[in-house]
Parts: C-alpha cells; structure tokens; sequence
C-alpha cells in the first residue's frame, strides 16, 4: 500500500509540474534524456546490466530446475518447452532489448 501512494504521489506532483513548466520545457526534458540514453557509455552501461541479469536468470533457472525437478505440471513444462523452442532462433526478446 505504501509503495501504491508512493507512486499517486508522485505521479501527481509530475502532473503539477509538468503542466506548469509547459511544453518549452517538456522538449527541453526530452532532449536532455534523449542525449542521455546515446551516450555510449550509458548504453554500454546498459548492456552490461542487462547482460548480467540474463546470467543471473540462467543460473537461477538452474537452480529452481533442479530443486523443483518432476514437481512441475506437465502443462506448465510443456508450455516453458514450447516458449524456449519458439525463442532460440530470435535475436529480440518479447521486451523488445537485443541480446547482443
């Protein structure tokens, strides 16, 4: 619940904000973030967290497979199955981020 408010509050401050800046400073903030996200080195930045994160789910896999093993609804390993086929020949995720 706190996090819910958390987020209306801020929310609605960005709504008072933003409306009261007007659109001058809308696309003064968006060029702004737009230089940001090509820099290279925050891209790079990045890519190496995203890159960790898929090795971190890699080993957790593992790990819950191995644990959880036979326990697992043949409806539900056939589904993961048939996600994992479907996936492996792509080079974009279902987020749309690359895995290069």
């Amino acid at each position: 619940m706190r996090y819910k408010l958390t987020f209306a509050v801020g929310l609605a401050l960005g709504y008072v904000l933003g409306t009261r800046a007007g659109r001058e400073q809308y696309e003064k903030m968006k060029k702004s973030v737009r230089e940001f996200s090509q820099n290279p080195a925050v891209r790079n930045a990045a890519e190496s967290a995203a890159q960790g994160g898929r090795e971190a789910a890699g080993r957790a896999f593992h790990v819950v497979s191995d644990r959880v093993g036979d326990r697992v609804p043949s409806s539900v390993a056939d589904r993961v199955r048939s996600l994992r086929e479907r996936g492996q020949g792509d080079a974009e995720d279902d987020w749309g981020t690359s895995n290069t």
